[in-house]
């Protein structure tokens, strides 16, 4: 414990763990922003800091009546698109799925405001730091799956076993998961177990790895949160999980609520876990309906639904004045920004997929790609479209990380006549004078870009920096010709279509801001598919055994953000805050990260939302 607590103080950042794309990403917009109509309105210096605004909303709110006894309350999942259903903490890839798994998590460590692992949780965790080695306890008795069987320790096991199966396909088995002496080879198919995960006991399992950093405590360096029901899931296949009824239609859970009905991409309705170990929910029953971000806000005012997933933030004015609700508000785990292509993911390459860089890529020259990131008037969207609940992103560590976001970083302000200067120096030149540059050989160039499509305001707000890129020159087309559903989006991104120069989109972080996970030479995430020696050093350096000491660590991890900023691969360009409105017959909610209000905690103060 000692060891523990040792590290926990020196642990400044850490490993990613659960990196998912967040969901109806509303990027952009159909409206053009007021007195601006697609033009420069002012020159902006280079002022440093993060814009990041803290939230004016409280963030918990209390309702007048008494509860009832049970009760069913109503949750609308903002989607335009129906949802996957891939309901695996193992196999889930999309920021909806995440949604409907948080009914039925099957987490076994809990974290504090932190985010850091606490001993609270199912099971608790000991660090052996010096010979890389962690030990999970189940330190709880009565601990039961939704089915009644018990949760044992080979639960524990067979998550790991999953990932590290030479027939998963998913995307959790990356850098971090290798940390794990022995999954390599279990990966490849040369050994029957993975040599590093031991059991010691019923209730314990000791797992041996390459190296333990300050990350482990986030959930990084190959650490995975969750249990499964082995005895449900141990005679499928793992190449057919993903298609099974288990995964798909009745998961057994230790979560709070446990699936009932379930209608393919459009709702799932859960009832109480009798069998939950923190006790039985007070509500009865949960109904999830997906909800298009166009009409949410309409059936939030007409008392359709308690809760709401990811409210458009383009759309706060249409809720801050409802009495039927209160507003809610904080930081995201999650930050936007521009990708750029520059190479592709090779499954067949090490042992489970690399990154290989192309240098022949159009986007392959760095003054370019910073002229495009200081083109971006990013702030003047941030306050005309998302009413100041979105501000220009500074790095790449969002400020929802308290301890961890450096304030001080300066990122890409909007600098016009710098992007010029840089795509001049560049060899980037209007040859003709039709006010387009050319490319270096004086050839016709056009940069293509995926937009993703999810709020009624994302085709202005592209169209916003369409025109801002064409005011220094560069002619930015849209891939398809238009903004791309969410689903048909990430599947080109990951797919690296040749018809992507550069991608907008954003990252939900998890609770672990470390960059591994996402940018790494083994990581299925890196979408920019950019891969440098230099980068590799930089990562390496971040969870390194040094990185114990918290001075150490935080200079490694600036190191890194600026070279990221140096490079611009990956342009941050939005930090988010979430709003989350709450209808008043919700007795009590905290949305605050050290506090938040559990899932079998809600009660209603009435049976059906206030109208």
């Amino acid at each position: 414990m000692m060891k523990k607590k040792g590290l926990m103080l020196s642990s400044v950042f850490a490993t990613a763990l659960v990196l998912a794309a967040c969901g109806g990403d509303d990027e952009t917009s159909t409206e053009k922003p007021a007195e601006n109509d697609g033009k420069q309105t002012e020159e902006k210096t280079n002022e440093g800091g993060s814009t990041a605004e803290s939230p004016t909303l409280p963030s918990d709110v209390t309702n007048d009546g008494e509860a009832i006894e049970g009760g069913t309350l109503q949750f609308a999942l903002v989607a335009d698109s129906p949802f996957q259903g891939v309901l695996s903490w193992e196999l889930y890839e999309d920021g909806y799925d995440s949604d409907i798994l948080s009914f039925i998590t099957n987490e076994i460590f809990e974290t504090d405001g932190d985010f850091l692992v606490t001993d609270e949780g199912i099971a608790k965790l000991d660090v052996d730091a010096d010979n890389n080695k962690v030990t999970i306890t189940i330190q709880h008795d009565d601990v039961k799956w939704s089915d009644g069987q018990p949760l044992t320790v080979e639960d524990i096991i067979y998550a790991y076993e999953i990932i590290g199966h030479p027939d998963y396909t998913g995307i959790r088995y990356d850098g971090d998961f290798q940390n794990i002496i022995g999954a390599a080879e279990y990966k490849a198919g040369t050994a029957d177990t993975i040599s590093g995960i031991k059991k010691i006991d019923d209730k314990t399992v000791e797992i041996s790895m390459t190296k333990v950093s300050p990350a482990v405590y986030s959930l990084g360096d190959g650490l995975w949160a969750y249990a499964v029901p082995k005895h449900q899931l141990k005679d499928i296949p793992v190449k057919d999980l993903i298609s099974s009824e288990a995964v798909r239609k009745s998961p057994v859970t230790l979560g709070p609520f446990k699936i009932d009905k379930l209608v393919d991409g459009e709702s799932v309705q859960y009832v109480a876990n009798e069998h939950y170990w923190k006790g039985k929910p007070k509500l009865d029953k949960i109904v999830l309906q997906v909800v298009p971000s166009s009409s949410i806000g309409e059936a939030l005012r007409t008392g359709k639904y308690d809760l709401a997933s990811s409210y458009p933030t383009n759309q706060y004015d249409g809720v801050k004045d409802l009495e039927n609700l209160t507003v809610l508000a904080r930081p995201e785990l999650a930050y936007s920004y521009l990708g750029f292509k520059l190479g592709k993911w090779d499954s067949e390459a090490g042992s489970a997929g690399l990154n290989i860089s192309d240098e022949n890529a159009k986007m392959n020259d760095v003054k370019l790609r910073q002229a495009v990131a200081y083109a971006m008037d990013i702030e003047q969207v941030g306050e005309r479209f998302y009413q100041g609940l979105r501000s220009r992103a500074t790095s790449l560590i969002p400020p929802a990380f308290s301890s961890f976001h450096d304030d001080s970083l300066e990122g890409y302000n909007y600098d016009p006549e710098k992007a010029k200067a840089l795509l001049d120096e560049a060899g980037y030149k209007d040859v003709d004078g039709d006010g387009i540059r050319e490319d270096k050989n004086g050839e016709k160039f056009e940069i293509r870009m995926a937009g993703m499509s999810g709020s009624d305001t994302d085709e202005a707000i592209v169209e916003y920096y369409r025109q801002n890129w064409k005011d220094v020159g560069l002619d930015v087309q849209l891939t398809t010709g238009r903004l791309i559903e969410f689903q048909s989006f990430y599947d080109k991104v990951q797919a690296d279509d040749p018809e992507i120069d550069m991608f907008m989109a954003a990252w939900g972080t998890g609770t672990n801001p470390s960059p591994l996970g996402l940018y790494g030479e083994a990581s299925s995430f890196n979408y920019s598919r950019f891969v440098t020696p230099e980068l590799q050093t930089l990562l390496a350096d971040i969870d390194s055994k040094e990185a114990v000491d918290a001075g150490y660590r935080a200079d490694a991890f600036r190191k890194w953000e600026e070279y990221m900023f140096e490079q611009a691969t990956t342009v941050p360009t939005y930090f988010r805050t979430e709003i989350i409105p709450v209808n008043k017959r919700v007795k009590n909610y905290d949305v605050d990260y050290a506090n938040a209000t559990q899932w079998h905690e809600i009660e209603l103060v009435s049976e059906t939302p206030v109208k």
